[in-house]
């Protein structure tokens, strides 16, 4: 037990930052990255000797991740959260300070138009840099669906935020 609990406490540390990278990615929030990163911890906490026992924990965890995203996201759905100000548009002169600021800024802002489902497998494929195979695993999902989700998460890029096409041409 208490060999179990060492190895998930080194774990959970050396695996945080990236967690937490992806948590942020998915929800576009701090706050919400590091409430789903700790509920996801809690969950895997649970299981983690049945999960070091199969092998490499990481997929297991990123399942976890990603489900549970997608049930924060469908209990809040819906849910209208108030702001004292509106924020800047990504072209406005007031946000336009530097160039990557305005291209972060449409990027969080096109990836909130996406289903949490698009979301997680743009982040899967094109951020963690894993196969449709790698990625139709950790999400549960068929690789037929993984690329229809890419593909439709793509298109709605393009047509919600057609200013992403350009900046990627001048990269």
């Amino acid at each position: 037990m208490q060999q179990a609990e060492e190895s998930f406490r080194r774990y959970a540390g050396d695996r945080l930052v990236a967690l937490s990278r992806v948590a942020y990615l998915l929800t576009g929030d701090v706050h919400q990255a590091e409430d789903l990163v700790q509920a996801t911890l809690e969950q895997v906490a649970a299981r983690w000797e049945r999960i070091v026992r199969g092998g490499d924990p990481d997929p297991y965890v990123r399942r976890v991740l990603y489900s549970q995203h997608v049930s924060a996201w469908r209990r809040h759905r819906g849910r209208v959260v108030p702001v004292a100000e509106p924020p800047e548009a990504p072209g406005s002169a007031a946000a336009d300070h530097s160039g990557r600021v305005v291209l972060s800024l449409a990027v969080r802002e096109a990836l909130g138009r996406l289903s949490s489902r698009q979301r997680a497998v743009l982040v899967l494929r094109y951020f963690e840099d894993q196969t449709e195979a790698r990625t139709a695993e950790i999400l549960g999902l068929s690789v037929g669906t993984v690329k229809g989700y890419a593909r439709e998460a793509l298109a709605r890029l393009r047509e919600v935020a057609p200013e992403l096409a350009a900046a990627g041409e001048g990269s």
